[in-house]
């Protein structure tokens, strides 16, 4: 790899969310990277949400892994590879075939995965390549192909523009998808009359541009649609001829459906009828309607009969495959959808194809393998409880974290401690997975990576390289053709590059394909690799936007068919638990292996939190910002209490992302049970059981520290900060004495003065540390949450000429304005400064808010949080 040029910009994709945003990355003189939006990618045409625009800070090496590990001794790579390579032969010699895995991550590019599926499946000859994919679209393959007889998506982000009516359905795409959400905000201030429905047990932020939100209990999204069905079919909204041309089944489905009335699916969703009705009369007159869907529909145990139920509706009106219309599946990662198309899934072959007889016969004789899987391999919360059990021996875990996003993850961390051989191979030194292995293999990351992703809608796209390769990193396709290589495979193994492995899946796409099979690449087969620009497939003589608009299908008989779907009874836990719903917050991803070095997006929530009703609330004597104890049979969760009526009654959410390498214990997916979708084998991530109690604590405690502090209590949270970080902790008993507390926490000389203030009547007490007018460390405690403006002691780390008193006080002087809680991380705007353009500016729009203080003018998440600030201080101002 050549070394980067400052000032030269690279066309590349980013590594986070299933949108797939091009990004212009330009390495700088100093050593930084200059990031903006692509204007001439399509999918965000120049945007980036907040995590894409903060990439240029995630690039350095602290943490990064950098050279191989053997029981935690840094080795060479062919003492590291032939390990590797040995213990997997040994194992398959001794236990056979199945006795070994490989769990990836929609992290892989296309090509990584191409080349691992294509050892786990064609030449070890074992299904067991499985992908933390499993745990955020499964659901939605299932359903496509019970569906279309094909994992095919069949619209593209245009048609959420064209839209009238745009269904968002367990989706909260203004955090989740922000750049997708904007695209909508644009279209409906330039169609007024377009409608926008939030289906979703929460009040999203998505719910800022809802005209109508349905606040629908856990899993009643299926009652909601087969109902939807029956109405259309009773109102003669159906489209007669496409569906007697086009699809079969429809009398089946029909038949379930004729017994949900608005009564019952009132009943089950918990839903007014009104709101119900106006829904079922929205979507019948707007024939161009789409019906975005996500985690909430996937993550559940009835997630792919969800799918069907939606499917089903768009199938019996035709709103499929023409512009502004259709089923739309938006995916989580940036490549879950490249990893399904090669095979990354345990229960598919290869290039969409499945474990058939013709299938196996017609992969094999491409690769040359006589030794190819013949059947589908463990699921992934199958794998690690069959490692559990003993029948995994050897473990290959590639860019993901199992440990921390698993259900039960108690258990995954368990099965890794049993496994004999475990081997991650990550650009991260130490995640919670990667202390568990025996091998370390120091992968290249994003920047580094040089490859193809490919998005929601189908597009592919290059993700290039700007950096050079750290230390002894090596991209993920490279560990594997070694390992490969020493297992024998040689010549099946023998790529020299990315683009060789690209021109293979292409024509494996292509390979016998006459039409039968959605993904075909064979109008790629001669393209040049390094220029290859954002391109939808299938590609056969040209892109093709959209899918099915022609009613013919990927079906034997060409046609689709209707799933007949009987919705689950209602999800009730018994009295005195909750409903536990896991998810993403704004500006963290996955397990923050990168977000999580930034001070930038770890200042909107720099620490694990439970969104919970006030009534709720009330009733267990939680209070805001107090600290909470989630607890089941499978595990604990401390985490801080957010009261807010965004939530249902007797629900609660938690985001996904912290881990211990953040907080003591808020690793949320430890509680979720391992209950998964029959026919996709996805968890039921969304509808854990728990229980919530106030946790006691004698005293509250914030710090800023130029560098990390050894924590030993029951919670502690820290988070990145500019000059150091942040962190919030919790005593159930007092330090007897602060100053050894102080030293031996902070690992201070002893003689280190640190400067004391105390309030013997209230219990609040600061500490300070100072070196040369620079802040070391300042801790400020209290009987009750801590009162001091965070934002305003992080930037003590970076002020000089500091005094004792300034720090000690706890709230700024009038030289130091307080911005605030952060509210727009894009540009570090607080909710102070927002306040002020209220009442000292006079803005009272968001728009206007932005032009004064640029806030929501990038990717727009914060636009609601704004919004609300707005409200609050007219309201104020009007009494």
């Amino acid at each position: 790899m050549t070394l980067p040029v400052a000032n030269i910009t690279t066309r590349t994709t980013c590594p986070y969310c299933g949108v797939g945003c091009g990004v212009l990355a330009t390495p700088q003189p100093d050593g930084s990277v200059a990031i903006a939006g692509d204007p001439e990618h399509p999918a965000n045409l120049g945007r980036l949400c907040s995590k894409g625009s903060a990439l240029g800070e995630t690039l350095g090496l602290e943490g990064r892994l950098l050279y191989p590990e053997s029981d935690g001794v840094r080795v060479t790579w062919d003492v590291a590879l032939e390990r590797v390579a040995n213990t997997f032969k040994r194992t398959i010699n001794a236990f056979g075939p199945n006795s070994v895995a490989f769990y990836g991550s929609g992290q892989l590019l296309t090509e990584d995965y191409y080349v691992a599926n294509k050892l786990m499946k064609g030449f070890i000859g074992s299904g067991n390549m499985d992908t933390n994919s499993r745990l955020c679209m499964a659901s939605s393959v299932a359903g496509h192909k019970r569906a279309f007889g094909s994992d095919t998506v069949p619209g593209n982000y245009e048609d959420l523009e064209l839209a009238d009516l745009v269904v968002l359905v367990g989706s909260n795409l203004g955090w989740c998808h922000p750049v997708l959400y904007q695209r909508i905000v644009k279209a409906k201030a330039e169609r007024p009359d377009m409608r926008v429905v939030l289906i979703d047990p929460r009040r999203t932020v998505s719910a800022d541009i809802a005209d109508l939100h349905l606040a629908v209990q856990s899993d009643g999204d299926s009652a909601l649609f087969v109902g939807l069905l029956a109405h259309l079919a009773n109102a003669g909204i159906a489209a007669p001829d496409f569906v007697i041309d086009h699809t079969s089944g429809v009398d089946a489905a029909l038949l379930i459906a004729e017994d949900w009335d608005l009564a019952r699916v009132a009943a089950v969703t918990g839903l007014a009828e009104k709101a119900i009705a106006l829904f079922y009369d929205w979507f019948a007159r707007t024939e161009k309607a789409v019906t975005v869907y996500s985690q909430g529909v996937n993550q559940s145990a009835s997630g792919t009969d969800k799918v069907n139920a939606i499917i089903n509706c768009h199938l019996l009106t035709g709103r499929i495959g023409r512009p502004g219309m259709g089923p739309f599946s938006v995916t989580g990662q940036p490549n879950a959808m490249g990893g399904r198309e090669v095979g990354g899934l345990a229960n598919t072959l290869a290039a969409h194809m499945d474990f058939t007889p013709d299938a196996i016969e017609r992969v094999g004789r491409f690769w040359g393998s006589d030794s190819i899987a013949t059947e589908p391999g463990l699921k992934a919360v199958d794998l690690f409880a069959a490692m559990g059990r003993g029948e995994i021996k050897a473990v290959w875990i590639m860019a993901t974290n199992p440990v921390d996003s698993m259900p039960e993850a108690d258990m995954v961390r368990a099965a890794l401690a049993v496994c004999p051989f475990v081997v991650v191979s990550d650009m991260t030194g130490s995640t919670d997975t990667g202390v568990t292995a025996h091998v370390r293999l120091p992968a290249a990351g994003w920047g580094e990576k040089d490859g193809t992703v490919t998005n929601s809608e189908r597009r592919i796209s290059r993700q290039r390289p700007f950096l050079t390769l750290p230390g002894q990193a090596r991209p993920d396709w490279w560990l594997i053709k070694e390992v490969a290589q020493r297992m024998g495979f040689v010549d099946a193994f023998s790529y020299a590059n990315p683009g060789e492995i690209f021109a293979e899946h292409a024509a494996l796409t292509a390979f016998e394909n006459d039409g039968s099979r959605d993904l075909d690449l064979s109008g790629l087969l001669d393209a040049d690799y390094a220029s290859l620009p954002p391109t939808q497939w299938p590609v056969r003589r040209k892109p093709r936007a959209r899918m099915f608009g022609d009613g013919q299908f990927f079906t034997p008989d060409g046609k689709a068919r209707f799933v007949p779907v009987l919705p689950p009874p209602p999800f009730a836990p018994p009295p005195g638990r909750f409903i536990l719903n896991t998810g993403r917050v704004r500006d963290h991803w996955h397990t923050m292996t990168r977000t999580g070095k930034t001070a930038r997006l770890s200042a909107h929530y720099a620490e694990p939190f439970v969104e919970v009703h006030p009534t709720d609330a009330a009733r267990l004597n939680i209070h805001r910002a107090t600290l909470v104890r989630l607890s089941n049979r499978h595990g604990s969760a401390i985490v801080r209490a957010l009261v807010t009526d965004r939530q249902r009654r007797g629900h609660l959410f938690v985001p996904m992302h912290w881990t211990d390498q953040f907080a003591s214990n808020g690793r949320i997916d430890a509680l979720v049970a391992a209950k998964v979708d029959p026919v996709s084998g996805q968890p039921a991530l969304k509808m854990a059981e728990v229980h919530a109690e106030p946790l006691h604590t004698t005293l509250y405690g914030f710090f800023v520290a130029t560098h990390r502090p050894i924590l030993d209590m029951e919670y502690w949270a820290v988070a990145a900060a500019i000059g150091g970080l942040r962190g919030e902790v919790a005593w159930r008993e007092q330090p007897s004495d602060w100053g050894a507390w102080l030293r031996s926490a902070f690992a201070l000389p002893d003689d280190a003065q640190i400067e004391t203030m105390s309030d013997a009547r209230s219990g609040r007490s600061s500490f300070a540390v100072l070196q040369e007018g620079r802040l070391v460390v300042a801790l400020y405690a209290a009987p009750d949450p801590v009162l001091v403006s965070r934002q305003w002691a992080v930037s003590l780390l970076s002020a000089d000429a500091l005094t004792a008193s300034t720090v000690l006080a706890g709230r700024p002087g009038a030289d130091m304005p307080d911005v605030g809680a952060i509210v727009c991380s894009c540009f570090s705007v607080g909710a102070n400064t927002i306040a002020a353009a209220v009442t000292d500016q006079g803005c009272v729009t968001v728009e206007a808010v932005g032009a004064c203080t640029r806030a929501g003018t990038n990717c727009g998440s914060c636009r609601a949080e704004i919004r609300g600030i707005i409200d609050a201080h007219c309201l104020a101002a009007a009494e």
